[in-house]
């Protein structure tokens, strides 16, 4: 067994890494930029080593800086996580030059199954079944098009050395096919070195599930599969094992075309065949990952494997033990992925310091939280804005639903935005619930966006209820400051009116051994909690059920959080209340003449010039922000006044890029 490995990574996977070779008792090495320096990662590791600059081309992308980090540390093996360098044969093969082990597949299979073409054409002389398509170079958006309108609309325009959503676009038209092959390009030459693009038919209304194989280059098994459909802008953002669609049979046979497409190329390691599934059960190879994957804990939840250490033993020459007959699946387990984006803001990356960052507890068995980041850290604009995956395992699925709906609700994080609240949504739609689920599920579940509505119903006497709890607390550590005495409760005001978004509410509040007895809107309910003052999380029982209120103070009064829903409300005597009725409301400032930046990031272009007409739905700039172009098109019809920047600024959220006249 290795004694040092080094992780050619950063973020939650290095440090899930990390976890599991402390575990075997190896030693690890990690590998940071610039924009690292003080990552959760470099901490948890024994030894650190600085690779350059923060741009991932810079430092985890460079190839002679891993292999002499090695030099320098004395490291054997290098596990290379997902994403940056963990599918580049040309890697693999450094490091063997160097005697160092790759923890994955050699350069053969990594050239034949981690590019999509080859991949595709191999699978086709295997007998896989795959999705028509042009498994060619293509050179040019005219040669784009072209080949999309041989195909048939619609057309997925994907990068070859893609994955992890980068470099995807699905073109309608040829106006789509010839916009979306500049951007993938040019997002696949950002993210993975290799600009070359296939297309192929886009299936509608498609599931995507992946199998999980495992190899020591002799015994091939597959682990079953991985539910991944619900996903947006071909990212993954919720995935579950196993799938609430497949057979019995159907996963069979999926398992038997992964296995045998493994054992073709002599597949050695832990390794992802992942499949396109149609309404009928019918399932087309889509691609394969020659890594481990980002959604791997919700099959180690259910078998009770770790993947990662079956890598370890696997490339330092150990055989896989493990037969087909020895998997066997309990229960149910579902990851959501918490990125710093904001959902209302059509899911745009937020950057900036966690200035508080409190997941929930890990309760062995149940609850799992995988992040490499930390209290104080930075998510930066060069990497992914992924915060932290979130894993709920139940007995059933219902089960493991109502276990993610709790941690969510206990997940604490201030400092950007998060996309917690719309995971709290997609959790509880009747549609998910039941498992109706499509890689479509996103777009039509929520057609114009993630907006307040989109929330479960929410019944506001919790937030109310919460609210005055909390104030009353507020309210008798007051008295106490002012020189009233205890015992002196009389003091303290029992009944309030709590606004709450554009509702009042009123609301008596006494106190009890172990919580309080509250009325809301005439209906009683019993609060048992341990709450303190400054607590940011209210954990507690209502009529015997238990809840958690992320709550803050918000100037005079609150701002609470529960099911995804964030509200605020203030806590005033009758009188108060009243006035405040009366009170005129401020009207927001028109900045409808302004084009703003919707998220920090690089200008890359911009499309038009002062004095130019253009039309409603006409390109106006691209921004790239976190790896992704993300193309600013008109509202309407107007005028280009003037521009106030231009390619290569660093804009700042809602930075004006250009006026109209």
């Amino acid at each position: 067994m290795f004694k040092k490995i080094l992780i050619a990574n950063r973020g939650e996977i290095a440090c899930r890494v990390i976890k599991t070779a402390r575990r075997m008792g190896i030693q690890t090495v990690a590998v940071y930029s610039d924009a690292d320096a003080d990552a959760l990662h470099t901490q948890l590791a024994d030894e650190r080593v600085h690779i350059g600059g923060a741009p991932s081309a810079e430092s985890y992308l460079v190839i002679d800086r891993i292999v002499e980090a090695c030099r320098q540390t004395g490291a054997e093996a290098v596990h290379p996580g997902y994403g940056f360098l963990s599918e580049n044969k040309a890697f693999q093969r450094a490091l063997s030059e160097a005697g160092i082990v790759f923890i994955g597949p050699d350069a053969h299979a990594i050239e034949a199954m981690g590019d999509k073409i080859t991949s595709k054409k191999l699978a086709q002389e295997a007998g896989v079944s795959t999705v028509p398509g042009f498994m060619g170079i293509i050179s040019d958006p005219d040669e784009a098009v072209k080949i999309a309108e041989e195909i048939g609309f619609p057309v997925m325009i994907k990068a070859s050395a893609g994955g992890g959503g980068k470099g995807m676009r699905v073109a309608f038209d040829a106006a789509g096919a010839r916009e979306g092959f500049v951007s993938a390009a040019n997002e696949a030459r950002s993210s993975f070195g290799d600009d070359r693009v296939f297309i192929e038919k886009f299936v509608q209304q498609p599931r995507h599930i992946e199998i999980q194989v495992l190899s020591d280059g002799t015994n091939t098994i597959h682990i079953g599969e991985r539910e991944c459909s619900i996903q947006r802008r071909h990212q993954k953002v919720i995935e579950e094992a196993p799938s609430p669609f497949l057979t019995p049979e159907v996963r069979a046979a999926m398992g038997a075309q992964a296995v045998a497409l493994a054992e073709a190329v002599g597949y050695k390691s832990a390794g992802t065949v992942e499949f396109i599934v149609d309404a009928d059960r019918n399932f087309y190879f889509l691609e394969m990952n020659t890594r481990l994957q980002v959604e791997h804990p919700v099959t180690e939840m259910i078998t009770g494997l770790d993947l990662v250490e079956w890598m370890i033993r696997i490339a330092a020459g150990e055989p896989l033990t493990l037969t087909q007959d020895d998997i066997r699946f309990k229960g149910w387990a579902i990851e959501c992925r918490i990125y710093a984006e904001d959902p209302f803001r059509n899911f745009l990356p937020s950057i900036g310091r966690l200035t508080r960052f409190m997941p929930p507890p890990e309760e062995d068995g149940l609850i799992r939280v995988d992040t490499g980041v930390m209290e104080g850290g930075e998510i930066s604009m060069f990497y992914d804005p992924m915060i932290a995956k979130l894993i709920a395992y139940g007995g059933t699925r219902d089960l493991a639903i109502r276990h993610m709906r709790r941690a969510l609700d206990a997940f604490y994080i201030r400092g950007v935005a998060r996309n917690v609240p719309f995971l709290a949504s997609v959790m509880g739609k009747e549609r998910f619930v039941r498992g109706e689920l499509t890689t479509n599920f996103i777009a039509e579940e929520y057609p114009d966006g993630f907006h307040l509505h989109d929330l479960p119903p929410e019944d506001p006497t919790i937030l109310v209820a919460v609210a005055a709890c909390v104030h009353r607390k507020h309210a008798e550590r007051d008295a106490r400051i002012s020189g009233q005495m205890p015992g002196h409760e009389k003091q303290v005001r029992d009944h309030w009116v709590v606004r709450l978004g554009d509702t009042n509410h009123p609301v008596t509040v006494t106190p009890m051994d172990g919580g309080f007895r509250v009325v809301v809107d005439e209906e009683p309910m019993v609060i048992r909690t341990a709450w303190r003052l400054g607590q940011s999380l209210f954990r507690c029982e209502i009529n015997g059920h238990p809840e958690s209120v992320q709550i803050d103070r918000d100037g005079v009064g609150y701002r609470l959080f529960h099911a995804g829903a964030a509200d605020r409300a203030v806590v005033m005597t009758p009188l108060a209340a009243d006035l405040a009725a009366l009170m005129p409301k401020k009207q927001p400032p028109d900045l409808s003449k302004y084009l703003l930046s919707p998220m920090p990031g690089l200008l890359v272009s911009v499309a038009v010039e002062p004095g130019q007409e253009i039309k409603s739905g006409e390109t106006l700039a691209v921004v790239e922000a976190m790896k992704m172009e993300n193309i600013l098109r008109a509202e309407r019809d107007g005028v280009v006044a003037s521009l106030h920047a231009g390619p290569g600024d660093s804009l700042s959220v809602d930075q004006i890029i250009l006026e109209f006249e």
